[in-house]
């Protein structure tokens, strides 16, 4: 099979921000992430807040996971984060603004909420902007992505996606652990969960070491490290599309901060 028809084959399927190189998915809102970092208005973050939003609605699968991440997670750290800030900041800040409620000696006010807000809405459109890239590419396709286009050593990418792929083995591990343990009637209340978890620390941490050992042994088959370069069977090209997808997202950010002039 040729690199083209690999590379067609592997993409079969695939739709929206799938598609788009995982560096470019990350270069695209880096600069607007980095600049909601140092402003203080309501607008800008709100609205870059809705722009991603719609970004990962039209370019992703609509699955459960997005759903309840976007209306779930997002909005209640939105708040939980306004809320925090709102309670924690110094009165001598917002002097001189309306009180909203007030206990005692202390008192909350309208200025105190709109800093709480700006701050939650700034946390929220960076998360949201984030998970542009983070929802949407796999661990592998990244890892090719530096060495390939960044020229990261591959030594080090392909070392740190052995380390990335233990984490769902461990959850398949530690499924088949505790199966076992129910099999042989280890039961038991609230009180001896900690009991049950501790059983649980040798043998996953066995099977950790012999996973180790096999991924070693298959690595040094392979000749990993043994040269400068390496030859790959997966490439992650970057295309004319992943130039505009960056193009793109930079001009929105400018036209953005432009409109709203938030500094």
């Amino acid at each position: 099979m040729t690199a083209v028809a690999e590379i067609a084959a592997r993409a079969e399927g695939r739709r929206g921000l799938a598609v788009v190189n995982p560096l470019a998915k990350f270069a695209g809102p880096l600069p607007a992430m980095i600049a909601l970092v140092f402003v203080r208005d309501l607008t800008s973050p709100l609205v870059f807040l809705v722009l991603a939003s719609l970004v990962l609605l039209l370019g992703t699968r609509f699955t459960r996971r997005v759903v309840g991440i976007l209306i779930g997670v997002i909005p209640a750290a939105t708040v939980v984060v306004a809320v925090g800030f709102a309670l924690w900041v110094d009165p001598e800040r917002v002097e001189g603004t309306s009180q909203v409620l007030r206990v005692g000696d202390w008192a909350l006010t309208e200025g105190a909420l709109a800093i709480g807000l700006a701050t939650g809405l700034r946390l929220a459109a960076i998360m949201t902007l984030a998970f542009i890239g983070g929802l949407t590419t796999e661990g592998s396709d990244l890892v090719r992505a530096l060495v390939q286009q960044l020229r990261v050593p591959y030594r080090i990418g392909y070392a740190a996606l052995a380390a990335i792929r233990f984490v769902p083995r461990f959850g398949h591990e530690l499924a088949v652990i505790r199966q076992a343990h129910r099999i042989r009637g280890a039961r038991g209340g609230v009180l001896s969960a900690p009991a049950r978890w501790a059983g649980y620390v040798v043998p996953l941490l066995a099977g950790a070491i012999r996973h180790a050992e096999r991924v070693a042994l298959a690595m040094d088959a392979r000749a990993f490290g043994a040269h400068r370069d390496r030859t790959e069977r997966h490439r992650v090209p970057w295309r004319r599309r992943d130039t505009v997808f960056v193009a793109l997202c930079w001009a929105v950010s400018a036209a953005v901060f432009v409109v709203v002039r938030p500094f």
